[in-house]
């Protein structure tokens, strides 16, 4: 299968492009502005289907919103037409094509023209009125809000927002992709003459900010986003994309000591904490109990051992745990307990505990195994 896709270099287009070829399909021919219109004529006779994801939204003139929008929308079914092809062809229109602005006539003036080629040809036409669209590649500081400040934001520079209660409706590239996909496989989510990606999120532009701004401080807070929230878990991959290049890591803060160290990796209020203890051999550290707070134990280097005895018993049970048999061990409430490190090297432990530490509740009580 042969398919065209227009606007090639654009946000969406660079985006689908990927994933198609992900998936297999390699036999993609990319147009965008700067190629010749020849290019064009000829990608139109060999296409099965067509991605039309080319237009304008931030011009110098606004001659040339009818320019992108309408006249290479025209020029595209004429060489479809011209060669006989009636393929399906899909156009990325807009929710402003409702709206009477320069933008959304040419929007709307694009659409008519594809249902009205489908009336004359009988080819099948897919017309998607997009809202807002996020995600990994777009480019700042140009037509997406989101994209500005996931990019500045993440660089240190300043943002401006005028108003936080302005309300806005967004879909996730990977969200428009997946639906673009499922219209190539003849599975498109149709409502009435028009195609919709089904997940659309609600939110303010307040909330936005206050989520990026959120992400970036959770470097120092050792914290995560929720990601049971659909739409807080794709603007933090959204914002994750825009890090420059040289601050991908970060530095957490390691307890040493001669016993070896313990450091915080993650803390949530939702789903606990994970640290990562490394312990020198011959050392055991713990001995001590909790009443509410309960712990997950992996070692995954090294080898030792993990003891427990109820508070109210004299009989102690013990655990063998090794790097190379990776097994979670859990530490009830109830049962003081310590791990003892008795190989020769040293011996690295990731531990899930189901709350971040409260040094004002520790919730720990030193007793001997």
């Amino acid at each position: 299968m042969k398919i065209f896709v227009t606007g090639a270099k654009g946000f969406i287009a660079k985006n689908l492009i990927a994933e198609l070829k992900a998936q297999g399909y390699s036999d993609i021919l990319e147009y965008s502005k700067d190629d010749n219109l020849s290019l064009l004529t000829d990608y139109c006779k060999d296409a099965d289907f067509v991605f039309h994801l080319a237009g304008v939204n931030r011009p110098t003139e606004q001659s040339e919103f009818m320019e992108g929008n309408f006249n290479f929308t025209a020029s595209l079914l004429e060489g479809l037409k011209k060669n006989n092809n009636i393929c399906p062809i899909m156009i990325a229109s807009s929710v402003q094509a409702t709206m009477d602005n320069p933008y959304g006539r040419s929007k709307k003036a694009g659409e008519d023209l594809l249902f009205n080629y489908s009336k004359e040809t009988g080819a099948k036409v897919l017309v998607y009125r997009l809202p807002n669209v996020f995600g990994k590649w777009c480019r700042p500081n140009y037509n997406s809000a989101v994209a500005t400040f996931c990019h500045n934001i993440a660089n240190g520079l300043p943002i401006t927002v005028n108003d936080r209660n302005v309300s806005m409706k967004l879909v996730y590239i990977d969200d428009v992709v997946g639906e673009l996909i499922k219209a190539l496989e003849g599975k498109e989510n149709m409502s009435g003459d028009f195609c919709e990606v089904p997940i659309v999120h609600s939110t303010t532009l307040g909330e936005i900010v206050d989520l990026i701004y959120s992400f970036k401080n959770s470097r120092e807070e050792r914290s995560i986003p929720l990601m049971a929230n659909e739409f807080a878990k794709k603007l933090y991959s959204t914002y994750l994309s825009y890090l420059p290049a040289d601050q991908f890591a970060y530095s957490l803060k390691m307890n040493t000591d001669n016993r070896g160290s313990f450091t915080e990796f993650i803390k949530t209020p939702e789903r606990g904490q994970v640290s990562v203890n490394i312990s020198k051999p011959g050392i055991i550290k713990g001995n001590h109990w909790h009443n509410t707070k309960n712990e997950k134990f992996l070692v995954v280097c090294g080898k030792g051992v993990i003891r427990f005895r109820n508070f109210s018993s004299d009989e102690v049970i013990t655990y063998n745990v090794s790097g190379e048999k990776l097994e979670v061990v859990d530490i009830p409430p109830g049962y003081t307990h310590h791990i003892e490190n008795i190989g020769e090297t040293d011996m690295v432990t990731i531990m899930w505990a189901n709350e971040p530490f409260d040094p004002d509740k520790p919730d720990t009580y030193l007793m001997e195994v």
